[in-house]
């Protein structure tokens, strides 16, 4: 798979009205890097945290890019990425050092929308198989639901986890993007408010760090 699905520009609301309502969710903050790791584990930010099991993330239709990403000895040595709505970018030699050349990757911004995170933005991108494919899955659920109502284009996700076996590397994961529920970008978060004041109150959890 060298890219992800294509969206119909022309069918999604404007970018303008995404970002607003992405602000109303999200409000201000740092973008961290998120990450399922090779626990099954999802984490982010330089420290590794995992995040909360009941959170929920909201996916920006538009943030999908892919592109090209060049690792050295565990940094980036460099990484030409473009919105999926236009060709994969030119590139030329892999720069002195890359481990593995040129990759494909792909990637998208998220947003948690409840619980201790709640306001955290964060960038997931992939190279692997798995995560290509999870992240393929999703452009392609947002697509098909854009034809069937555009009003509401925003996937509501679940970081959920799946492994498989592989001959050399053993137990395998790779991550899922398990859609909860479809919202609007100009929607407002009554019926979440409402739910959490019917909820007992609990301490805040402590945060888990990933070594």
């Amino acid at each position: 798979m060298n890219e992800v699905t294509k969206f119909g520009g022309s069918n999604l609301p404007s970018v303008k009205s995404l970002a607003a309502a992405l602000r109303s969710v999200s409000g201000p903050s740092n973008m961290v890097i998120i990450k399922c790791d090779k626990t099954g584990h999802w984490v982010f930010g330089a420290e590794s945290l995992e995040i909360e099991d009941d959170s929920l993330w909201a996916v920006n239709p538009f943030s999908f890019v892919h592109g090209y990403i060049a690792w050295g000895e565990g940094e980036v040595l460099a990484e030409k990425m473009v919105s999926v709505n236009e060709p994969l970018p030119e590139i030329g030699p892999a720069p002195a050092g890359a481990e593995k050349g040129w990759e494909v990757q792909v990637g998208m911004t998220l947003a948690c929308t409840n619980g201790h995170d709640e306001g955290l933005q964060a960038r997931y991108s992939a190279t692997s198989v798995g995560g290509k494919r999870a992240v393929n899955a999703l452009g392609m659920a947002i697509a098909e639901q854009v034809d069937k109502d555009q009003t509401k284009p925003v996937p509501v996700v679940s970081l959920k986890s799946q492994h498989y076996m592989h001959k050399k590397y053993g137990k395998i994961y790779a991550p899922i993007f398990d859609i909860v529920k479809w919202v609007s970008m100009d929607a407002t978060s009554a019926e979440e408010d409402a739910e959490a004041a019917e909820a007992p109150a609990e301490d805040a959890p402590r945060r888990r760090r990933r070594s």
